[in-house]
């Protein structure tokens, strides 16, 4: 799929929205991918995975389990593993630190790929790497469906993703006038209880 192909499913799902938007990283922007409107329809999810995958299989070759941060990496986790025949697992925030629990192990030898949905700072993918670093396993890099960093992004492994993009975004003391004269509002999921 290209870059526009991927951004029509957003848009055709209402999943493209623009205005003043606070994103997860605490920066500024005036486009917002409110995945979880993508991600609630299975064909969608499906289809968006199944390119994803045979992207991750060129470049990778086999994958053992596919983890992910919650709540962002759970279902595009689970559709990559799926597409690729593997196990899917996700770390959880416990004290501020993500966690895997639930049971969820890796064994040595283990060939380990981090899903996450978007990736615009990296943050979430750097922590999934660090709560891997305690388990056995290798990690052999990440993926996601859109990276709005456009490849700028340190998420700490090799990242392959559907779309890369390069949606502004700004830090909120240092706003564009037209941006800072729309009302901010905070539609993601980070800092959920």
């Amino acid at each position: 799929m290209t870059n526009e192909e991927v951004l029509a499913v957003f848009r055709e799902s209402g999943a493209l929205l623009e205005g003043h938007f606070i994103l997860s990283s605490g920066r500024r922007s005036p486009v917002f991918l409110q995945k979880a409107l993508v991600f609630s329809q299975p064909d969608q999810s499906e289809k968006l995975c199944a390119a994803l995958a045979k992207k991750l299989k060129e470049t990778f070759g086999r994958i053992d389990v596919v983890a992910g941060p919650a709540v962002g990496g759970i279902i595009p986790g689970y559709e990559l593993a799926r597409q690729l025949g593997c196990r899917a697992i996700f770390a959880e925030r416990v004290d501020g630190q993500l966690q895997f629990r639930r049971g969820f192990s890796i064994a040595p030898g283990e060939r380990v790929l981090i899903a996450e949905d978007i990736v615009t700072t990296g943050l979430s993918f750097r922590e999934t790497v660090e709560a891997l670093e305690k388990l056995p396993g290798e990690v052999v890099g990440g993926a996601c469906i859109i990276d709005r960093s456009n490849g700028r992004a340190d998420v700490g492994c090799r990242l392959v993703s559907l779309a890369a993009v390069d949606f502004p975004d700004y830090d909120p003391d240092d706003l564009p006038a037209e941006l800072a004269a729309i009302p901010a509002v905070k539609p993601g999921s980070r800092g959920l209880a």
